[in-house]
C-alpha cells in the first residue's frame, strides 16, 4: 500500500479544507515540540545551576506559566487535528459512498450480476468506516512523521552537531524497518478484508433466501459455511495483530536502541566537561520526539490498512466503465420522444466480459411506436440480453440502436430511461405500503390512479383483503406476498408510469391463468380489447413460449442470440414495419 493515496485526495474534494486544517495543525504542533523542548531544558538547567530561580521567584513562574501555555497549546493542536481529520473522514466517506451507488446503478444488472450484492453491501457500509483511521490517525500522523524529525535535526544539530549527526544516520532505520514489515502486512491485510468481504456477502445472501433453504433443508448446511469462513476471518485477523505487534516492538526496538545510543554518547561529553547541561537536556528531550512520529506512523498503518484496501476496491468499481453513461454523440435537435420516434437495432451484437459467446449476434430490429411485440426463445437465447440493451444496463459490442435517427449512446441517460417503464422477472418491493410501491414511479400520482393501475394489473382483489388495504406494509422485498402478487403490483407500477416504452420480462410467470387472461386484456390482447393503460405505448413482452393468443402484434424469436423467426402477426391499428434478422 502507498503511504498515501492520491486516489483518496482526488475522490475527497469535500475534505480538502480539513486535511489542509490538519496539516497547519501539524506544523504547528511541530513548532510547540521544539519550543517545549527549549524551555523545559532551560528551566532544568537553571534549577539545576541554581541560577535563575532566587527563592522560587517570578522568573521561574514566568517560565513555567510559558511552558504551561504551549503544553495546551499543544493539546489544542493535536485535539483539533485529529477532529479535523474526522470530519475529512466524514467528507470523503460520505463522496465514496454517493459515488460507488451512483456508479453501480449506472453499470446496472448486467453488472451487479457479476458481483454478489452482498460484498457491495459490505464495501460501501463496513469497509469504507475503516477510513476513520486511515484519516484521523495515520495521515496527522504522516504529516508529523514528515516535518518532525527534519524539524528536530536542524534544532539539535544547531545545538550539537555530533548528537544531529547520529539522530541523522540512526533515523533511517525506523521507515525501514516500517516498510520490511509492512510488506508482508499488507498481504496479510487484503487477504482479511476479502474474507470480511466474502463474510458479509455469503451472509446477507443466507439471509435472503432463508426460507428456501429451510425448505429444501440445506440452513444447516449454509451455517456449516459460514462457520468455516468465520473461521478463516478469525485466523487471518489474529495473523494480523501478530504481525502488527511485532512490528510495534521492532520500531520500539529501533527507536530505544538509537535513543540509548545518542543518551551514551551525550553523557560522556557531559562528564568529560565537552558540552553544557541545558545544551545535554536538549538534545535528551528531543531525541525521542524525533523517532516517536515514525514510530506512531508505523503503528497507525496497520490500524488503517483495511480502510484503505476497501478503498482500492471501490477505486477499482469506480474505474470500471459505466455501460450505460452518455457518450459524445450528434448534438440532438430535439427531445427523443418515443410516441412518435422509431427504435432501429442496426447489426447489433453484444458480448459480456468473460464470456466468448455472443449474447446477441447481428441482431437487425425495427420498433415503431405502438408496436406489441413477443419475444421468445430457450433460456439463454438473449432475450434479457436485448432489454438491457433497450434500457441501457449495457452497450452493444457492435453495431449500433437509433432513436429517430440518433445515437442511443449520446441520449442523456435519465431522459432515455424517464420514458420506459419495465417490469423485471423478479421485481423489487420496499418496505412501504402497497400504494408506495406502486407509486414509485409516479410519486405524485392520486389515489384513484392507483386503484387503477392496480385494476388493469388484476392486483386490485388481493390488496383490498389485505388488513390495511392499500395502506398495508408488504415487509422487504415485499417478502409478505406471494411471487404472484408481487409481480401484479410491479405491473401496476408500470402501468400507472406515464412512459411510452413498456418492457415485460415474463410477466406472467407466477401468475394463475385468470391474472394472466387479465393481464392480457390490460395490454390489449386480443387487439380488440380495451386497453387504456397500454394505448399508445409500445409494449415488448418476454417469454419462454409463444403466446396461445392470435392477433396479439409481432412474434419474434431469439435462439443463441441471433433472430431466427419471425411471425408478423400484425392487427389493423399497428402501422407497418420494417424487420430484417439475420440467420
Amino acid at each position: 500500500m502507498k503511504p498515501l493515496d492520491p486516489r483518496l485526495l482526488r475522490y475527497s474534494a469535500a475534505a480538502r479544507g480539513y486535511l489542509a486544517v490538519t496539516v497547519g495543525l501539524g506544523l504547528a504542533a511541530t513548532g510547540l515540540i521544539l519550543v517545549q523542548a527549549s524551555l523545559l531544558a532551560r528551566l532544568l538547567a537553571g534549577a539545576a545551576t541554581g541560577t535563575g530561580v532566587p527563592g522560587m521567584g517570578t522568573a521561574l513562574a514566568g517560565s513555567l506559566g510559558v511552558l504551561l501555555a504551549v503544553l495546551l497549546a499543544r493539546a489544542a493542536a493535536s485535539y483539533g487535528g485529529e477532529t479535523a481529520a474526522l470530519r475529512a473522514a466524514a467528507a470523503v466517506k460520505s463522496q465514496l459512498r454517493r459515488r460507488l451507488t451512483d456508479h453501480a446503478l449506472r453499470l446496472g444488472p448486467s453488472w451487479l450480476a457479476r458481483h454478489r450484492s452482498g460484498e457491495v453491501t459490505t464495501l460501501a457500509t463496513r469497509g469504507l468506516d475503516g477510513l476513520d483511521a486511515y484519516f484521523s490517525r495515520y495521515l496527522p500522523q504522516l504529516v508529523l512523521a514528515c516535518v518532525v524529525p527534519f524539524a528536530v535535526l536542524i534544532r539539535v544539530g544547531l545545538a550539537d552537531w555530533l548528537s544531529g549527526l547520529v539522530i541523522g544516520l540512526t533515523l533511517p532505520l525506523i521507515p525501514v524497518f516500517a516498510i520490511l514489515v509492512g510488506r508482508h502486512t499488507q498481504v496479510v491485510t487484503q487477504r482479511q478484508w476479502r474474507l470480511l468481504a466474502r463474510l458479509g456477502g455469503h451472509f446477507l445472501d443466507v439471509v435472503e433466501g432463508l426460507p428456501t433453504l429451510k425448505l429444501f433443508g440445506r440452513g444447516k448446511r449454509q451455517a456449516e459455511v459460514i462457520g468455516r469462513v468465520t473461521d478463516e476471518y478469525r485466523a487471518a485477523t489474529m495473523s494480523s495483530l501478530r504481525i502488527a505487534f511485532l512490528s510495534g516492538f521492532v520500531l520500539e526496538l529501533a527507536a530505544a536502541l538509537a535513543t540509548a545510543l545518542v543518551a551514551v554518547e551525550v553523557g560522556l561529553r557531559l562528564l568529560a566537561g565537552h558540552m553544557s547541561y541545558q545544551t545535554a537536556l536538549l538534545v535528551l528531550l528531543l531525541t525521542p520526539e524525533a523517532y516517536l512520529p515514525l514510530r506512531a506512523v508505523g503503528a497507525q498503518f496497520h490500524a488503517s490498512t483495511e480502510g484503505a484496501a476497501a478503498a482500492r476496491d471501490v477505486f477499482e468499481i469506480l474505474d470500471t466503465p459505466a455501460p450505460a453513461a452518455a457518450t459524445p454523440g450528434p448534438r440532438i435537435r430535439r427531445p427523443v420522444d418515443l410516441r412518435q420516434d422509431t427504435i432501429r437495432l442496426v447489426g447489433v451484437g453484444l458480448t459480456y466480459p468473460g464470456r466468448d459467446r455472443d449474447a446477441l449476434h447481428d441482431v437487425n430490429l425495427a420498433i415503431r411506436p405502438g408496436d406489441r411485440i413477443g419475444l421468445t426463445g430457450p433460456s439463454g437465447a438473449g432475450k434479457s440480453s436485448l432489454l438491457a440493451l433497450l434500457l441501457r444496463f449495457a452497450e452493444p459490442s457492435s453495431g449500433r440502436i437509433e432513436v429517430g435517427g440518433v445515437d442511443l449512446a449520446s441520449i442523456p441517460l435519465d431522459e432515455w430511461r424517464g420514458q420506459i417503464a419495465w417490469v423485471p422477472q423478479q421485481p423489487y418491493l420496499f418496505a412501504a405500503s402497497v400504494a408506495d410501491n406502486i407509486a414509485l414511479g409516479q410519486p405524485s400520482a392520486s389515489p384513484g390512479a392507483i386503484r387503477a393501475a392496480a385494476r388493469a394489473a388484476g392486483a386490485a382483489g388481493f390488496i383490498e383483503d389485505l388488513p390495511q388495504g392499500y395502506a398495508t406494509v408488504v415487509g422487504e422485498r415485499g417478502l409478505r406476498l406471494s411471487s404472484g402478487q408481487r409481480q401484479q403490483i410491479a405491473l401496476a407500477r408500470a402501468f400507472l408510469r406515464d412512459a411510452p416504452l413498456l418492457l415485460l420480462d415474463e410477466p406472467a410467470a407466477h401468475l394463475d391463468a385468470a391474472s394472466a387472461a387479465r393481464l392480457d386484456a390490460a395490454l390489449g390482447v386480443p387487439p380488440t380489447s380495451p386497453a387504456p393503460h397500454s394505448f399508445g405505448r409500445t409494449v415488448i413482452q418476454v417469454s419462454h413460449r409463444a403466446p396461445v393468443q392470435a392477433g396479439s402484434g409481432r412474434m419474434l424469436t431469439l435462439d443463441q442470440g441471433r433472430l431466427t423467426q419471425v411471425a408478423s402477426l400484425m392487427p389493423a391499428w399497428s402501422a407497418p414495419v420494417l424487420l430484417a434478422a439475420s440467420s
